[in-house]
């Protein structure tokens, strides 16, 4: 622009289409943010060697366990909860179901003897009728 007339407010040279590298320095924050990381990581190493530490000297703290504390059961006591209640239900009813239908001992010193449920009905039957 070879004109006499002064340019007032306007800008007489050409600027370049690019972005502005004076604003932001991504090598700079790069190096803040992986400095930041390096600090975490030793901070939580060093915190984990004192909770070591920590632990260790709470263990040579506490006193010994007692001998009674050592022999534990082999199974919890009794009454133990039912994995399965429906198949113990059958067994038992299978079991009774025996007892009630055959002949077996109650007391073989005593002479007791247990006989099937329908051969004790008609004994009663036959004790009872006129």
């Amino acid at each position: 622009m070879a004109t006499d007339e002064p340019t007032v407010g306007m800008a007489t040279e050409k600027v370049e289409r690019a972005h502005e590298r004076t604003d932001v320095d991504v090598r700079r924050i790069a190096l803040v943010a992986a400095g930041l990381v390096a600090i975490a990581v030793v901070v939580h190493v060093a915190l984990w060697f004192q909770m070591r530490g920590l632990w260790s000297a709470r263990q040579r703290a506490l006193p010994a366990p007692v001998p009674v504390a050592s022999a534990r059961p082999d199974a919890p006591p009794e009454p133990r909860l039912q994995t399965s209640p429906e198949e113990d239900l059958h067994a038992l009813r299978r079991e009774e179901d025996e007892q009630l239908g055959s002949y077996g001992w109650v007391d073989r010193q005593a002479g007791v003897i247990r006989v099937p449920i329908d051969r004790a009905m008609e004994l009663i039957a036959k004790e009872h009728a006129p």
